[in-house]
């Protein structure tokens, strides 16, 4: 289970390159080459080639590999736990520090009983095992954040689309909670019991009717959107919807017209299934007349898929919107806050590039705020 945990977790290593690359270039890396197809069939040959000879060659019984392995994977999960937040809001996060460590303090403890101290089986694999155990962990990581607004490079190298079907939030607890919950049951069972493969599979039927129950409401909202539009008689070339964070109940539409987007709400706590709350975001695509060609400027219509609105800030820069994710905060509607939001600089003729973070902070308002609109009260609409 630990090195099925381990090869779910690798393609998000990807992450990392915002610690050698330039921003540009680690915003078109991430959901890259390692949540590809090509990724997920071939790593395996060399990652269970690998763990195999390990396993042959019996460090795995040896205490000082095991408490490393141990300390190494603890440390992943508390890596993983505060670098991203760390990622979106660009600030440090105590509450959320102290509460991973206690979690981490935790699973020393399980792994100090269950893995430490027990003397270990001999266990008898052949690489073939080890590398369809890979290649299910790898293959299943992007093929479910494909279901998130996102986008997943899926067919790299030979082809960078980003597949995004808009079903579930990138980070929905309902789907996450039951299935962890299921397998660490499952963990703390003797291998080889049915009751241990029962847990187990249980977590993965839960969390796949989860999914399906998700693509329901993605066909509802569509269809209430689709007569929204049409009786507020909005003529537009494309549209879209898509799940707010942490949740699978209040969805944003977003219609593309010649000059703006219309950007609404629909709650499945709303008393009607209706939708006659817009707001009118202008694209105001005049302002990059003379960048079309610009790499950067092609990078980010390519990560946003021509979803985007541009505004003059202040300072003169340019802030490019990527409007699929809404806006953060200020009762949902500031056309200024989107959740995701680039300052380009104009320098010598081109465009330069950095990630505003600016207005992200998740805190009790922000979180009330959302809450109070899931719950289709009309004060946050």
């Amino acid at each position: 289970m630990l090195w099925g945990a381990f090869g779910g977790f690798l393609p998000d290593l990807d992450v990392t390159s915002s610690l050698v690359m330039d921003e540009i270039s680690a915003l078109a890396t991430h959901r890259g080459i390692t949540h590809s197809f090509f990724f997920a069939f071939l790593f395996p040959l060399l990652l269970g080639w690998l763990v195999h000879r390990l396993y042959a060659s019996g460090l795995y019984q040896r205490k000082i590999y095991k408490v490393s392995a141990a300390l190494v994977g603890v440390g992943a999960i508390m890596f993983t736990a505060n670098y991203l937040p760390y990622l979106i809001t660009d600030t440090f996060n105590l509450k959320l520090f102290l509460s991973t460590l206690g979690v981490s303090a935790l699973l020393l403890f399980l792994l100090h009983r269950f893995y430490l101290r027990v003397e270990q089986s001999a266990v008898n694999t052949t690489w073939s095992d080890w590398y369809w155990i890979f290649f299910w962990s790898i293959v299943t990581h992007p093929i479910l954040d494909s279901f998130t607004t996102y986008g997943t490079q899926l067919f790299l190298p030979f082809s960078d689309y980003r597949v995004a079907f808009n079903v579930i939030s990138v980070a929905d607890p309902i789907y996450t909670v039951p299935f962890l919950l299921f397998l660490i049951i499952a963990a703390l069972m003797r291998m080889g019991t049915r009751r241990r493969a029962i847990f187990n599979w249980l977590g993965i039927i839960v969390s796949s009717l989860y999914m399906l129950f998700c693509f329901n409401h993605k066909l509802k909202v569509n269809k209430i959107f689709e007569k929204a539009y049409a009786d507020n008689n909005i003529e537009y070339a494309r549209y879209m919807t898509s799940p707010l964070i942490f949740n699978n109940v209040l969805w944003l539409g977003l219609a593309e017209t010649d000059s703006n987007y219309v950007h609404g709400y629909y709650s499945f706590y709303d008393e009607d299934e209706v939708v006659d709350d817009f707001n009118i975001f202008e694209k105001n695509y005049h302002l990059i007349s003379d960048y079309q060609d610009d790499p950067t400027l092609k990078t980010l219509k390519w990560f946003s898929n021509d979803y985007y609105t541009l505004a003059r800030r202040p300072d003169g820069d340019l802030q490019y919107n990527d409007v699929r994710f809404g806006v953060f905060g200020n009762k949902l509607r500031d056309n200024s806050n989107y959740v995701f939001k680039f300052i380009l600089k104009e320098k010598d003729g081109s465009l330069d590039m950095h990630q505003s973070k600016e207005g992200r902070e998740i805190n009790d308002d922000t979180i009330k705020e959302l809450w109070d609109r899931m719950m289709g009260r009309e004060d946050a609409s």
